[in-house]
Protein backbone atom coordinates (compact mmCIF):
# COMPACT_ATOMS: atom_id res chain seq x y z
CA UNK A 1 0.00 0.00 0.00
CA UNK A 2 1.42 3.25 -1.23
CA UNK A 3 1.28 5.61 2.04
CA UNK A 4 1.68 9.84 1.53
CA UNK A 5 4.22 11.42 3.39
CA UNK A 6 3.99 14.82 2.01
CA UNK A 7 2.96 16.76 5.60
CA UNK A 8 0.70 19.42 3.70
CA UNK A 9 -1.20 16.60 2.13
CA UNK A 10 -1.99 14.40 5.22
CA UNK A 11 -2.56 17.74 7.42
CA UNK A 12 -6.02 17.44 6.25
CA UNK A 13 -6.54 13.97 6.58
CA UNK A 14 -5.30 14.05 9.91
CA UNK A 15 -6.93 17.21 10.85
CA UNK A 16 -10.62 17.08 12.52
CA UNK A 17 -12.07 19.43 9.81
CA UNK A 18 -11.98 22.61 11.87
CA UNK A 19 -8.68 24.03 10.27
CA UNK A 20 -8.54 22.79 6.82
CA UNK A 21 -6.92 25.86 5.53
CA UNK A 22 -4.63 26.76 8.54
CA UNK A 23 -0.97 25.77 6.75
CA UNK A 24 -1.89 27.53 3.85
CA UNK A 25 -3.01 30.55 5.66
CA UNK A 26 0.48 30.63 7.31
CA UNK A 27 2.54 30.68 4.81
CA UNK A 28 0.63 33.54 3.39
CA UNK A 29 1.00 35.12 6.35
CA UNK A 30 4.90 34.64 6.38
CA UNK A 31 5.13 36.02 2.87
CA UNK A 32 2.74 39.31 3.54
CA UNK A 33 4.62 40.24 6.61
CA UNK A 34 8.23 39.50 4.70
CA UNK A 35 7.05 41.83 1.94
CA UNK A 36 5.91 44.26 4.42
CA UNK A 37 9.53 44.33 6.54
CA UNK A 38 11.29 44.96 2.90
CA UNK A 39 8.85 47.28 1.82
CA UNK A 40 8.94 48.95 5.09
CA UNK A 41 12.89 48.79 4.90
CA UNK A 42 12.86 50.47 1.14
CA UNK A 43 10.38 53.47 2.60
CA UNK A 44 12.39 54.02 5.83
CA UNK A 45 15.94 54.32 3.77
CA UNK A 46 13.94 56.71 1.20
CA UNK A 47 12.75 58.77 4.10
CA UNK A 48 15.73 59.04 5.98
CA UNK A 49 17.44 60.78 2.53
CA UNK A 50 15.08 62.66 2.01
CA UNK A 51 13.03 64.13 5.26
CA UNK A 52 16.97 66.20 6.28
CA UNK A 53 16.56 67.76 3.11
CA UNK A 54 13.19 68.49 2.99
CA UNK A 55 13.29 69.99 6.58
CA UNK A 56 16.38 72.31 5.64
CA UNK A 57 15.61 76.13 6.13
CA UNK A 58 14.84 77.80 2.44
CA UNK A 59 16.14 80.54 0.25
CA UNK A 60 13.55 82.91 1.15
CA UNK A 61 13.12 81.51 5.03
CA UNK A 62 13.34 83.60 8.35
CA UNK A 63 16.24 81.15 9.34
CA UNK A 64 18.60 82.22 6.15
CA UNK A 65 17.49 85.48 5.89
CA UNK A 66 18.64 85.96 10.06
CA UNK A 67 21.57 84.06 8.95
CA UNK A 68 22.71 86.29 6.35
CA UNK A 69 21.47 89.54 8.03
CA UNK A 70 23.28 88.95 11.47
CA UNK A 71 26.83 87.68 9.66
CA UNK A 72 26.61 91.32 8.33
CA UNK A 73 25.74 92.91 11.22
CA UNK A 74 28.64 90.84 13.01
CA UNK A 75 31.30 91.53 10.53
CA UNK A 76 30.57 95.35 11.72
CA UNK A 77 30.97 94.48 15.64
CA UNK A 78 33.95 92.47 14.58
CA UNK A 79 35.42 95.69 12.77
CA UNK A 80 34.98 98.22 14.98
CA UNK A 81 35.87 95.76 17.73
CA UNK A 82 39.08 95.46 16.15
CA UNK A 83 40.05 99.16 16.09
CA UNK A 84 39.75 99.82 19.59
CA UNK A 85 41.84 96.48 20.51
CA UNK A 86 44.25 97.93 18.17
CA UNK A 87 44.30 101.76 19.29
CA UNK A 88 42.62 101.55 22.67
CA UNK A 89 45.20 101.92 25.74
CA UNK A 90 42.61 101.33 28.38
CA UNK A 91 42.91 97.55 29.18
CA UNK A 92 39.17 97.09 29.70
CA UNK A 93 38.45 98.18 26.74
CA UNK A 94 41.07 95.89 24.85
CA UNK A 95 39.96 93.27 26.86
CA UNK A 96 36.00 93.31 25.76
CA UNK A 97 37.07 94.45 22.24
CA UNK A 98 38.99 91.39 21.93
CA UNK A 99 36.48 88.89 23.43
CA UNK A 100 33.62 90.73 21.52
CA UNK A 101 35.41 90.50 18.32
CA UNK A 102 36.15 86.74 18.70
CA UNK A 103 32.91 85.77 20.24
CA UNK A 104 31.10 87.06 17.21
CA UNK A 105 33.89 85.96 14.76
CA UNK A 106 33.06 82.23 15.43
CA UNK A 107 29.61 83.43 15.27
CA UNK A 108 29.69 84.65 11.65
CA UNK A 109 31.28 80.74 11.09
CA UNK A 110 28.41 79.14 12.51
CA UNK A 111 25.80 80.79 10.46
CA UNK A 112 27.82 80.76 7.24
CA UNK A 113 28.82 76.81 7.39
CA UNK A 114 24.89 76.16 7.89
CA UNK A 115 23.67 78.49 4.94
CA UNK A 116 27.03 76.55 3.32
CA UNK A 117 25.53 73.24 4.18
CA UNK A 118 21.99 74.13 3.56
CA UNK A 119 22.86 74.47 -0.27
CA UNK A 120 22.29 78.12 -0.06
CA UNK A 121 24.24 81.44 -1.05
CA UNK A 122 25.76 83.32 2.14
CA UNK A 123 23.99 86.80 0.61
CA UNK A 124 20.80 87.74 -0.29
CA UNK A 125 19.23 89.72 -3.14
CA UNK A 126 16.10 91.01 -0.71
CA UNK A 127 16.74 93.93 1.20
CA UNK A 128 17.88 93.86 4.78
CA UNK A 129 15.58 92.39 7.44
CA UNK A 130 13.12 91.37 4.91
CA UNK A 131 12.67 87.99 6.64
CA UNK A 132 11.46 89.68 10.05
CA UNK A 133 8.20 90.50 10.59
CA UNK A 134 7.30 94.44 11.70
CA UNK A 135 10.67 95.34 9.69
CA UNK A 136 9.40 98.47 8.44
CA UNK A 137 11.48 101.53 9.50
CA UNK A 138 14.18 99.70 10.94
CA UNK A 139 16.22 100.10 8.37
CA UNK A 140 18.00 103.32 7.55
CA UNK A 141 20.65 103.84 5.21
CA UNK A 142 19.91 100.34 4.33
CA UNK A 143 22.04 99.88 7.70
CA UNK A 144 20.23 97.28 10.28
CA UNK A 145 19.18 98.69 13.20
CA UNK A 146 22.48 99.53 15.34
CA UNK A 147 24.86 99.74 12.66
CA UNK A 148 27.33 102.63 12.32
CA UNK A 149 27.52 104.92 9.28
CA UNK A 150 30.57 105.39 7.33
CA UNK A 151 30.76 108.37 8.95
CA UNK A 152 30.89 107.23 12.58
CA UNK A 153 33.22 104.26 12.11
CA UNK A 154 35.50 106.76 9.99
CA UNK A 155 35.15 109.03 13.24
CA UNK A 156 36.24 105.71 15.33
CA UNK A 157 39.21 104.87 12.96
CA UNK A 158 40.82 108.19 13.71
CA UNK A 159 39.64 108.22 17.17
CA UNK A 160 42.14 108.43 20.22
CA UNK A 161 42.56 108.17 23.66
CA UNK A 162 39.26 108.46 25.84
CA UNK A 163 37.24 109.73 22.58
CA UNK A 164 38.14 106.24 21.29
CA UNK A 165 36.97 104.16 24.27
CA UNK A 166 33.93 106.88 24.24
CA UNK A 167 32.93 106.14 20.67
CA UNK A 168 33.77 102.34 20.67
CA UNK A 169 31.64 101.54 24.23
CA UNK A 170 28.48 103.83 22.37
CA UNK A 171 28.69 102.26 18.87
CA UNK A 172 28.71 98.79 20.66
CA UNK A 173 26.30 99.84 22.86
CA UNK A 174 23.99 100.91 20.08
CA UNK A 175 25.20 97.47 17.85
CA UNK A 176 24.18 95.09 20.52
CA UNK A 177 20.83 96.42 21.11
CA UNK A 178 19.87 96.02 17.73
CA UNK A 179 21.55 93.02 17.49
CA UNK A 180 19.72 91.55 20.39
CA UNK A 181 16.19 92.80 18.64
CA UNK A 182 17.09 90.72 15.81
CA UNK A 183 17.79 87.80 17.78
CA UNK A 184 15.13 87.66 19.56
CA UNK A 185 12.66 88.02 16.19
CA UNK A 186 14.30 84.78 15.29
CA UNK A 187 13.93 83.51 18.41
CA UNK A 188 10.05 84.39 18.00
CA UNK A 189 10.14 83.14 14.22
CA UNK A 190 11.67 79.82 13.91
CA UNK A 191 11.33 76.20 15.05
CA UNK A 192 14.78 75.47 13.78
CA UNK A 193 16.97 74.26 17.14
CA UNK A 194 20.12 75.41 16.06
CA UNK A 195 19.18 78.77 15.13
CA UNK A 196 17.03 79.34 17.91
CA UNK A 197 19.66 77.94 20.06
CA UNK A 198 22.68 80.43 18.48
CA UNK A 199 19.75 83.34 18.66
CA UNK A 200 19.89 82.09 22.40
CA UNK A 201 23.54 82.70 22.92
CA UNK A 202 23.56 85.94 21.54
CA UNK A 203 21.07 87.16 23.24
CA UNK A 204 22.51 86.12 26.72
CA UNK A 205 25.60 87.28 25.70
CA UNK A 206 25.22 90.23 24.26
CA UNK A 207 22.92 91.26 27.48
CA UNK A 208 25.59 90.78 29.79
CA UNK A 209 28.23 92.88 27.68
CA UNK A 210 25.75 95.74 27.78
CA UNK A 211 25.82 95.44 31.35
CA UNK A 212 29.59 95.59 31.30
CA UNK A 213 29.30 98.80 28.41
CA UNK A 214 26.81 100.70 30.31
CA UNK A 215 29.27 100.35 33.95
CA UNK A 216 32.38 101.21 31.83
CA UNK A 217 30.92 104.30 30.07
CA UNK A 218 29.68 105.49 33.04
CA UNK A 219 32.66 105.36 34.31
CA UNK A 220 34.51 107.07 31.78
CA UNK A 221 31.86 109.75 31.29
CA UNK A 222 32.59 110.75 35.12
CA UNK A 223 36.24 110.69 34.91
Amino acid sequence: MDTDTDPDAAAPAASSGDEPQRPTRRRWGVGWIAATLVLGLVVGATLGLLIPHLRTPADDSVEAGFLRDMSTHHAQAVEMSMIAHANSTNPQIVTLAGDIALTQHQQIGYMQAWLRDWGLSPTSSQPPMAWMPDSAGSVVNNLMPGMATPEQMAELRKATGKDLDIQYLTRMRDHHLGGVHMAQAIIDSSDDEDVVWLAKTMVSGQQSELALINQMLAQLQQA
